[in-house]
């Protein structure tokens, strides 16, 4: 019921694109990671992973809430530690 319109598609905002992440930057954070490393912190968490049992995801989450200070930011950094730990796993399995 009503008059009959066409529907315009209306353009996305740009508010709508952030937190996503562009290709140069990216590019950039990869060559940083890979000429700087894991920062000591990373690497405890890291160590933890390899060694902690049944409780380590656990242990490993406080860790990093307490040092990044969000539980949002703390579960991607427990999750991007274990994608090296598995890409580390990976390397060393290949050869």
């Amino acid at each position: 019921s009503g008059y009959v319109v066409t529907k315009i598609d209306k353009k996305a905002k740009p508010s709508k694109r952030k937190g996503v992440c562009g290709k140069r930057v990216k590019l950039c954070r990869e060559i940083a990671r890979e000429v700087c490393g894991l920062s000591p912190y990373e690497r405890r968490i890291l160590d933890m992973i390899k060694t902690g049992g049944s409780a380590a995801d656990k242990r490993v989450y406080k860790f990093a809430k307490k040092r990044l200070g969000s539980h949002k930011r703390a579960i991607v950094k427990r999750e991007d530690i274990k994608a090296i730990n598995a890409a580390q796993r990976a390397k060393a399995a290949g050869l």
